[in-house]
């Protein structure tokens, strides 16, 4: 009952209204797998790779990129450091391009051990792309009982890493991202949720808290991004926690983040902004007449912070928050989410509320460009999202949905013009004003 529990709130804290509209380098093997994924644009499938009326060879090439792949998993063991390295990478790229269940699904359990090995007995980079490889498997194996396994077997080693303070900051970094996309896809239970929870409320908590000395400006850079990456898990999995969790939560922390919004780290500020829009939705969504004693003060902050010019802060940095802050100032004061429609192959969705947001936003930073391919044909992001069963399209589908170049160049120049006659008018009024 828990597991049917938690998957129906993955996809309650990602709706809102889902619509539907019907590193060139040395690592030969990274380069070598990754051609056989540039299928990560919107309208990849294998009927686009049929030109001038002759197939490709659809069988060899599965059978090339899977031998590829076993080759990458068996050096996931190797004895030197770089040639795991380079496996590593290699997996992580394939892995955000394409879907590969009925792949893995018969090596899931080797792969697993070799992460954990390497989780155990690697360094700084090499432990950080291990997790980031978890996280995709994860995703690849979905919320069944197989992405379970995956999780339930390497969350007390991923904690481990996490909450000692003599790992490198940068595997800790990657394992507060592996243990809270993890977490999100494949937690069984409530418990599993709360201490997941527990643990990142510890790694950040330095960062909203009152004592003496622990104002966010006094820690190191890395120990901010830390701080950012654990807040960022939190924040997604309180998009799945029960009601009575997330009252818990705003007594404790409603109070305590605002103190987040004075670090001099921009992406912890617009993390922690992001995170207290989102709780003031979940509140609402429990009780409609939602009701903060703080609301002036914090609306005063964030007013600051969405109108800040200060020039010691790089100008896009200021632009970034200011965008940022104007959204959670608006949502806070009237209770409107700014929605942004995603565009992948002849579908879209709308992104229309914070926790649809920081799921959406999630998935994205996990898979890089593979995000569309995945919203397209992942049973497991499409079930979140609610977009149904992947489309099966024909290549004249296609090929009908795909714009000619020269169309582009047109629509492009028509554009130009456009902004350029709205930038004359500007200049214009501007004239006469001075």
């Amino acid at each position: 009952m828990q597991k049917e529990w938690l998957t129906k709130l993955r996809a309650l804290g990602a709706r809102s209204s889902a619509k539907m509209d019907s590193q060139a380098s040395d690592d030969e093997a990274a380069s070598e797998v990754l051609s056989h994924y540039s299928s990560a644009s919107e309208t990849t499938s294998v009927a686009e790779e049929v030109t001038g009326g002759e197939a490709v060879d659809e069988q060899a090439q599965q059978e090339e990129m899977e031998d590829k792949l076993k080759e990458c998993i068996d050096n996931v063991m190797d004895k030197s450091a770089k040639t795991r390295q380079v496996a590593l990478e290699s997996l992580r790229l394939a892995f955000s391009s394409k879907t590969l269940f009925d792949f893995l699904l018969e090596r899931r359990l080797t792969l697993t051990d070799s992460l954990e090995k390497c989780l155990k007995k690697g360094k700084g980079e090499e432990q950080s792309l291990a997790a980031s490889v978890l996280t995709l498997l994860c995703l690849q194996m979905g919320s069944g009982p197989e992405g379970e396994e995956v999780f339930r077997s390497l969350k007390p080693l991923l904690i481990n890493i996490l909450t000692d303070f003599t790992a490198s900051p940068v595997a800790r970094q990657s394992c507060a991202t592996a243990l809270g996309m993890c977490c999100y896809i494949a937690a069984a239970d409530v418990e599993d949720l709360v201490s997941c929870l527990v643990c990142l409320e510890n790694i950040f908590g330095t960062s909203c808290s009152k004592e003496a000395g622990s104002e966010p400006s006094h820690h190191s850079p890395l120990l901010q991004v830390l701080h950012c990456n654990a807040l960022q898990s939190w924040s997604l999995l309180l998009t799945i926690c029960p009601g009575t969790q997330i009252k818990k939560i705003l007594d404790s922390h409603l109070p305590t983040l605002p103190l987040m919004l004075s670090s001099d780290n921009v992406n912890l500020r617009i993390v922690a902004g992001e995170t207290i829009a989102l709780l003031f939705e979940l509140a609402r969504d429990i009780e409609e007449d939602f009701f903060y004693d703080e609301t002036d003060l914090l609306c005063t902050k964030l007013k600051a912070l969405a109108t800040d010019s200060n020039k010691y802060r790089a100008k896009t940095d200021r632009r970034k928050q200011r965008s940022i802050f104007r959204d959670v100032l608006h949502y806070i004061e009237n209770g409107e989410c700014h929605e942004e429609t995603i565009k992948f192959g002849l579908e879209c969705m709308y992104v229309d509320s914070w926790a649809r947001r920081r799921t959406y936003n999630a998935f994205k930073e996990a898979l890089g460009s593979g995000v569309r391919h995945h919203l397209q044909n992942n049973e497991l992001l499409r079930e979140i999202f609610e977009l149904g069963p992947p489309l099966v399209l024909d290549a004249a589908a296609i090929k009908a949905s795909k714009i000619s170049r020269f169309e582009k160049h047109l629509y492009n120049s028509a554009a130009f013009k456009a902004r350029t006659k709205a930038r004359s008018r500007v200049r214009d009024k501007r004239a006469d004003v001075l």
